[in-house]
């Protein structure tokens, strides 16, 4: 098998489409932001990305139907008010440097083919404890850009995220500045102890703003209340009950 395997089921065509990235991370606020984002498009699937560097495994459905590791390419096309979207969305990311390398350089090679001139990758910025209002952060490749998203909402913080942006959503940062592409990377922050609907709520708000795409939030506001009520009762269960005070005022 080729290290990387693009099999398409559709050749569609583009104009000056944008890339949307958001594969498995922390708190998978990225996945949970694209799939909701193509969910609400009704985005068809074009392309599947099979790839040595995936984890050896298939996946079984519900009815015991196999399904080999990959990642998954979608488009909606322009409807007046958003432009031609590609979508990214898969089960994993490389699992070593080569393959995230490999495969960051794959898809770019792909967007280039599309006529794709920006990028935007979506991720979770760690910060070990639950947030009731996740901020937003970004990173970008140039000054222009950063300050275009500073006016959207997004905040570019002296030192966050200070250990830089591991994995795709950094990779395809890096590489498209490399070969003159426009990239924007949207992290929202989230603890990373659990799948994370609130931080990929507000990255998405943000992406729905920039795209001029309408978003129905519900689906994942209704998450992050069960998220919250999870966390809740986790709470209780560590937090030990103060022992009753007993009346000892009948010790002489």
């Amino acid at each position: 098998m080729e290290k990387i395997k693009s099999i398409f089921s559709e050749q569609p065509q583009f104009d000056a489409p944008i890339l949307v990235e958001g594969l498995p991370g922390v708190g998978n606020v990225g996945k949970l932001a694209a799939e909701h984002l193509l969910d609400q498009l009704k985005a068809t699937k074009f392309a599947d990305i099979y790839s040595s560097y995936f984890p050896p495994q298939v996946v079984v459905d519900e009815e015991g139907v196999i399904k080999l590791v990959n990642n998954e390419l979608y488009y909606s096309k322009a409807d007046g008010k958003h432009p031609d979207l590609i979508i990214l969305v898969g089960d994993y990311q490389g699992l070593t440097p080569e393959g995230q390398y490999d495969l960051s350089d794959h898809i770019i090679q792909l967007c280039q083919r599309w006529g794709v001139k920006t990028i935007f990758t979506l991720g979770g910025y760690g910060i070990g404890k639950m947030v009731e209002q996740p901020r937003v952060l970004g990173a970008a490749t140039s000054k222009e850009v950063v300050e275009e998203m500073k006016a959207k909402g997004v905040i570019f913080s002296k030192g966050e995220p200070g250990s830089g942006i591991v994995g795709a959503s950094g990779l395809l940062l890096g590489l498209s500045k490399v070969y003159g592409l426009q990239a924007v990377c949207l992290m929202g922050e989230t603890s990373g102890y659990f799948v994370d609907p609130k931080g990929a709520e507000a990255v998405l708000r943000i992406l729905a703003s920039i795209l001029n795409v309408e978003i129905d939030f519900s689906d994942l506001e209704s998450k992050a209340e069960q998220i919250d009520l999870i966390t809740s009762k986790l709470k209780e269960i560590e937090t030990p009950a103060e022992p009753k005070r007993e009346d000892l005022g009948y010790i002489g």
